[in-house]
């Protein structure tokens, strides 16, 4: 029996001129979460409405401890955030503790956090945002999918006022959990599956863009330079981050990946995408978790998202180091 097709992917709404794009972040804080984090609370194009966690690179816990120390140190106040799902859809939760290290996010000292979370799971809450907010909102999932798989089969008619999901995850080449699958949709591959299948207008930031987000010694020196304690602990997170990375992978430079995805949002520009299929592999022995992208139109299945190819990498750091420039100047 042929494998059913995703639908197509929709256009995606525009935004108002000249008005900042509301979006919710859903992440599992991780050092390159805490940077997509700063990012999206730091750039005027974006309006942060929430943050929501999950399991992913560490237990719940531990990102949404992590959340809140960002928040913390970062001096964002106003926007929820909220705990979601504890596991994957189907599979037990491996976490990426030698990535990130057994706090999530090792490196700098963080005190005690004084932003705390809303009484509700973090898929209500996002329910409640979008149902709610006068325009369609954007989705940033920068982790594993679970939480925007759970919102997608739980409250079905909020797909019409989502404007569009722009996740980290995927690859169109190799992977970095195994040598065919990224963390994010390895860690969940059922989820994704749901989320690429959904319909809901996608773009996609996988390995192929986010490793050409190099944290080079000369971006670490930038954040040095801000002469801020938000600066300091941005090249510390940087500075461990590097340290994994060399130790496991072999780069001289660690890529930066999850702010990637806000950088799409915040300027689409800076993220060039191509249309293509991209459907997840769920039974590959060797490959669960990959993403299958026929780049070249060499399958029959129609295009369901937009896949990022090309970072302006200078662009990039400029936004970052300027969100974070905006934050360390306001921080306690």
């Amino acid at each position: 029996m042929p494998e059913p097709s995703a639908p197509a992917s929709p256009p995606v709404p525009p935004v108002p001129a000249a008005r900042p794009v509301p979006i919710i972040i859903d992440c599992d804080p991780g050092h390159d979460d805490a940077l997509a984090i700063m990012l999206a609370a730091g750039d005027p194009a974006v309006e942060l409405l929430a943050i929501t966690t999950v399991a992913g690179n560490q237990t719940l816990a531990k990102t949404t401890l992590n959340a809140r120390r960002v928040c913390t140190v970062a001096g964002i106040t106003g926007v929820p955030i909220a705990a979601g799902c504890d596991r994957p859809l189907v599979q037990p939760l491996a976490v990426a503790a030698d990535v990130h290290g057994a706090s999530g996010m090792d490196g700098p000292a963080f005190p005690e956090p004084t932003v705390d979370v809303v009484p509700e799971h973090a898929v209500d809450l996002m329910h409640r945002i979008l149902t709610g907010h006068p325009e369609p909102v954007t989705l940033v999932p920068t982790a594993p999918l679970t939480n925007i798989a759970l919102l997608l089969t739980r409250y079905p008619q909020d797909a019409a006022r989502i404007r569009e999901i722009v996740l980290m995850g995927g690859s169109t080449e190799r992977g970095n959990r195994t040598p065919a699958a990224e963390f994010n949709i390895r860690t969940d591959p059922e989820a994704a599956d749901i989320v690429f299948r959904s319909g809901v207008p996608l773009t996609v930031c996988g390995l192929n863009v986010t490793h050409q987000a190099l944290a080079t010694h000369e971006v670490v020196a930038r954040f040095e330079a801000l002469g801020t304690g938000l600066g300091r602990i941005c090249a510390g997170l940087l500075t461990f981050f590097a340290s994994t990375y060399r130790e496991l992978y072999g780069f001289p430079d660690p890529p930066l990946h999850d702010p990637v995805a806000v950088a799409r949002v915040i300027d689409p520009g800076i993220v060039q995408c191509v249309d293509a299929n991209v459907v997840v592999e769920l039974a590959g022995r060797y490959t669960r978790g990959a993403t299958v992208v026929d780049l070249h139109g060499r399958t029959d299945r129609p295009v369901n998202a937009r896949v990022a190819t090309v970072l302006d990498a200078d662009r990039f750091w400029d936004r970052v180091v300027a969100a974070v420039r905006v934050l360390g100047a306001a921080a306690p």
